[in-house]
């Protein structure tokens, strides 16, 4: 790893990487957004890309930090959303990964990451992917010395096509080998009748391709789910309300059979 003091990403006067709220939150829920923000460091321009395509999904996950600030605040948790953009470096893939920092996505090609070398990559991890993770590393940790229950809910979006290729579902409840939370929240949601409800759809979790829900929950041993919302639904503020309730309601539902 870098030492720090090299470290050269960032400068002094641009964002950290993270924003947290609800550190007094009395409820046991700790809600992530990796993809809340789509922030570029200076230092990488625009990584060779149009701002139409910094705006789209390839760089950031819209509607999800807004849903996931809207549902910390309903169901008084803590809350830490991701400021950066996915193309620095994605903050839900496992460092080393494939795709961890991308050279296409989707059916564009990042210019500015086509040369990333071990030591770049090293210092985006050093300066955003690890100081997100540490800070609710660090609210976990506080709750269990504190005896408090956590549990961990992480707040993606997904595109309504992709590749040509439509995707029906408005949620997708995602999980891996714990499906404490996710099997009643899947049922509660199922059971509403308006909606088409994906089963690790349209994306799965595993060791290697998700990190938060496995890292910080699975691993931990905590109940915890990640959830999936079809981006069209969630662009804006009144998506993230209506998102935002309906959610909260059902995990409180869901929690009573954990």
């Amino acid at each position: 790893m870098l030492n720090p003091a090299s470290a050269s990403l960032l400068r002094e006067d641009e964002p950290s990487p993270f924003e947290v709220t609800g550190r007094d939150g009395r409820s046991p829920f700790v809600v992530t957004c990796d993809h809340a923000g789509r922030l570029l460091p200076r230092s990488l321009g625009s990584l060779g890309l149009s701002a139409t395509e910094l705006a789209s999904h390839i760089a950031w996950d819209i509607g999800a930090g807004g849903v996931a600030r809207r549902l910390a605040s309903l169901l008084d948790a803590f809350v830490a959303c991701q400021r950066y953009s996915r193309l620095v470096i994605d903050c839900n893939r496992p460092c080393g990964a494939g795709d961890s920092i991308v050279t296409r996505s989707e059916r564009s090609l990042i210019p500015g990451n086509q040369n990333v070398g071990s030591d770049d990559a090293e210092s985006r991890a050093l300066e955003i992917f690890h100081p997100y993770h540490d800070q609710i590393r660090g609210e976990l940790d506080r709750r269990r010395e504190a005896g408090r229950p956590s549990i961990l809910v992480a707040v993606h979006s997904f595109t309504p096509v992709f590749m040509d290729v439509a995707r029906p579902w408005h949620v997708g409840v995602l999980y891996n080998r714990d499906t404490r939370l996710a099997e009643p929240l899947l049922r509660l949601l199922q059971a509403e009748g308006d909606l088409v409800v994906g089963c690790n759809e349209p994306y799965a979790v595993s060791d290697l391709t998700v990190f938060s829900v496995v890292h910080h929950g699975e691993q931990r041993g905590i109940p915890h789910v990640q959830l999936d919302i079809r981006q069209d639904l969630i662009a804006a503020d009144a998506g993230h309300i209506d998102r935002a309730k309906r959610l909260a309601r059902l995990l409180l539902a869901a929690v009573q059979n954990v």
